[in-house]
């Protein structure tokens, strides 16, 4: 099976002679929720940067779906969708106009989009928001209306920044019903959170980063394992970085 993602030794930055990223190597298959956890300035935003594209690689490489990007970039940007910490919505267009707008950019057909957004616009309770502009709804509401952009066109791979600030607790399960329907449906998801409950609960997979590098990976009991059989995600991941800035390892 191809990796939704899967990225080789990457090493990147905005300098070539101070790199963020030091041999960054990991992978995401498909259905697979992974977690990407680090302190902020870890160098988790670099390396969504450089799965977007955004970014080139100086060393290694970024596959999505098979394919780097200078190999077919529209099927490479195709592949992957985006939601980002702080939304960013297009002023003058309705809630329901920037889905279809999405739909076309990404080639849903037209009745299957309407489909689609109308079932999301139900989990989200977005019903009654639908033709209004960005600057009537709140900021949890610009973020129901960018996670509903990025579900609907179910790419290959997903990549969700801090997913659940500034939802409320009924937006949030629907969020996370919405990634489970999502995950069954063969897409992976890369997810970036400080709360880790959460993803102790859910994610099939853990990045760990401190200071632009892989200090561990796995599933969360296996996380745990690494940082010495500690009880829970939080207290693992504070032994890891805690382990990483004193150079040592645990065992």
């Amino acid at each position: 099976m191809i990796p939704a993602l899967d990225i080789r030794g990457l090493t990147g930055g905005y300098s070539q002679r101070k790199p963020v990223l030091h041999e960054v190597t990991f992978s995401v298959r498909p259905g697979e929720m992974t977690g990407l956890i680090g302190l902020n300035g870890a160098g988790k935003s670099t390396t969504i940067k450089h799965i977007l594209g955004l970014m080139l690689p100086h060393a290694g490489e970024v596959r999505v779906a098979g394919l780097r990007l200078d190999e077919d970039r529209d099927k490479y940007r195709a592949s992957c969708a985006y939601v980002p910490e702080q939304p960013s919505l297009f002023p003058n267009m309705t809630v329901a106009e920037h889905l279809r707008w999405t739909a076309m950019a990404y080639g849903v057909e037209q009745a299957e989009a309407e489909r689609r957004s109308a079932k999301l616009a139900g989990i989200f309770r977005m019903d009654k928001a639908m033709n209004n502009l960005p600057d009537t709804l709140s900021k949890g509401m610009k973020q129901k209306v960018m996670l509903m952009n990025a579900l609907l066109v179910s790419p290959p791979l997903l990549i969700i920044d801090e997913p659940f600030l500034g939802l409320d607790p009924l937006a949030t399960r629907a969020l996370i019903g919405a990634l489970e329907d999502a995950r069954e449906q063969g897409c992976a998801i890369l997810l970036s959170s400080h709360i880790l409950p959460a993803l102790e609960r859910r994610a099939n997979q853990l990045i760990v980063m401190h200071q632009g590098r892989l200090v561990a990976s796995g599933t969360p009991d296996e996380v745990k394992a690494a940082a010495g059989g500690q009880p829970t995600l939080d207290d693992a991941f504070e032994a890891l970085v805690a382990a990483a800035e004193e150079g040592a390892s645990i065992g």
